[in-house]
């Protein structure tokens, strides 16, 4: 960190440090970066002279771009900062990230924004070794963004076809055929659909168009492997409602209302994300509908908080923190092209699911 001399002339520079504490540069730059090989009168002398001087150390961001790795990965999303925080299932990957991170030393930058243009500026100006992205929503964008930085990048739960992009992810279509599979195989024949954003910006019912149309391809996985399921059973897919939620409380609780308010309201909830099951689960209680007596749920994720709900959620769980883990070795470890992942998922079965009554 370089500051002004008198008069405010040049900024102080550590030569500038060396020179009135009558040491020479590189003892001088070793009092701040390896102090134990100085010894302690000179530590003394070389700090005093930087006080004087108002010099408070050596530039880091100069230190390590000589060095040309800074030991950092930046986290991006294109979702407001407290998404890292709020998100059930993004708190299991960071947890993952964290403890890879950890274990290595490396340092974590979490980057958002609340517009594109500051979202730009965030990734431009990372000092980071490369980027872990979260495509949920605005995911073309993010690996734009990190693809012209030029560092190594991985996207986590990428919603693209793009087999030239690095990513770490699930198989969807599999994972929601176990989940429909376990409904069927219980007996459910009527069932609803809370989906994940096909497309940015939109909630609400949707029509097989805007299925086909959708800009997030591991939303459209997901609802293909649950109605490839019923199909096979002889569920009438056609008049399966899917409801696009935005993952969030309010959105959520508008699809139930909506899906409930139907004559032949469905024995059964297929959700795309833990969030989304869990919101149900109190949406029903609420309103005095059991589960899994009156409805059965299963959620998608693996989530800590779906063990220990009321009932505990059965659901599709992802290795979510091994994936986090995975992104950081591919960022740090990097020495070309990192490539595409796809991890197993696992049906836990818990108390949200049974036979329909009658």
């Amino acid at each position: 960190m370089a500051s002004l001399t008198a008069g405010n002339r040049r900024p102080v520079r550590l030569a500038d440090i060396a020179k009135a504490a009558g040491v020479s540069h590189g003892t001088a730059s070793n009092v701040f970066s390896r102090p134990e090989i100085v010894r302690e009168e000179v530590r003394e002398r070389v700090r005093a002279a930087a006080e004087a001087m108002g010099y408070g150390g050596p530039d880091p961001k100069g230190r390590l771009l000589r060095a040309g790795k800074v030991n950092a990965i930046g986290v991006a999303t294109a979702e407001p900062l407290s998404y890292f925080f709020d998100d059930p299932f993004a708190r299991v990957m960071m947890a993952g990230i964290s403890q890879a991170c950890d274990a290595t030393g490396a340092g974590i930058s979490l980057v958002s924004a609340a517009n594109n243009e500051q979202l730009a500026w965030n990734i431009q100006s990372a000092l980071v070794d490369g980027f872990i992205v979260f495509c949920i929503e605005g995911g073309s964008r993010l690996v734009e963004l990190a693809r012209e930085r030029k560092l190594p990048f991985v996207a986590l739960d990428l919603d693209s076809e793009d087999g030239s992009v690095a990513a770490i992810g699930v198989d969807n279509i599999a994972g929601a055929g176990m989940a429909a599979r376990h409904l069927t195989d219980l007996g459910h024949r009527r069932f609803a659909v809370m989906a994940l954003p096909f497309a940015d910006n939109r909630t609400g019912l949707v029509s097989a168009e805007q299925v086909r149309a959708a800009t997030y391809a591991g939303t459209r996985d997901r609802l293909t492997g649950y109605l490839r399921e019923l199909s096979r059973v002889g569920v009438d897919i056609t008049k399966v409602p899917v409801y696009e939620t935005a993952n969030d409380v309010a959105s959520t609780k508008a699809g139930l209302e909506t899906i409930f308010a139907s004559d032949t309201p469905p024995t059964a909830i297929l959700a795309m994300s833990d969030r989304i099951a869990l919101v149900a689960l109190e949406w029903l209680s609420a309103r005095g509908l059991s589960v899994p007596d009156d409805v059965s749920i299963v959620g998608f994720d693996g989530v800590p908080e779906a063990a220990v709900s009321e009932p505990p959620l059965t659901t599709i769980a992802q290795p979510i923190a091994e994936m986090g883990r995975l992104a950081v070795r591919a960022i740090l470890e990097s020495d070309g092209p990192v490539s595409r992942h796809q991890l197993p998922v696992e049906l836990i079965v818990r108390a949200s699911t049974a036979s329909p009554r009658g």
